[in-house]
């Protein structure tokens, strides 16, 4: 089965699926007022280990231009609305993500 994951941005939770089967739970940062999370369908497009900057210890770039998965110098910033419409993660849990689902997999995001 196809891997997917499933984020809500009002729950600041991502969870991976084995198909229909719930493999994990993360909590995670998501987008502010102003620079919101944009709600949609995607695919991960990219992986880059250790980008630097804000985006911590890895990078999973989005079908939509801009927008990622990515760990975080910050934190304490998880399960905030503080990005600038990324999704954050503790750095070890976007390692271990990174980790089970391939370039291609399916990134849903909503509320």
């Amino acid at each position: 089965m196809a891997r997917s994951i499933d984020i809500s941005t009002h729950k600041h939770q991502l969870r991976l699926f084995d198909g229909n089967r719930l493999m994990k739970v993360y909590s995670i940062g998501v987008g502010k007022m102003l620079t919101p999370t944009p709600s949609g369908t995607y695919i991960i497009i990219n992986k880059e280990y250790n980008p630097g900057g804000f985006f911590g210890a890895f990078w999973m770039g989005l079908s939509k231009p801009h927008y990622g998965i990515h760990g975080t110098s910050n934190p304490a910033s998880i399960g905030k609305n503080v990005s600038h419409g990324c999704i954050r993660m503790h750095n070890h849990d976007v390692i271990e993500l990174s980790s089970m689902v391939p370039i291609g997999t399916h990134v849903s995001i909503h509320k």
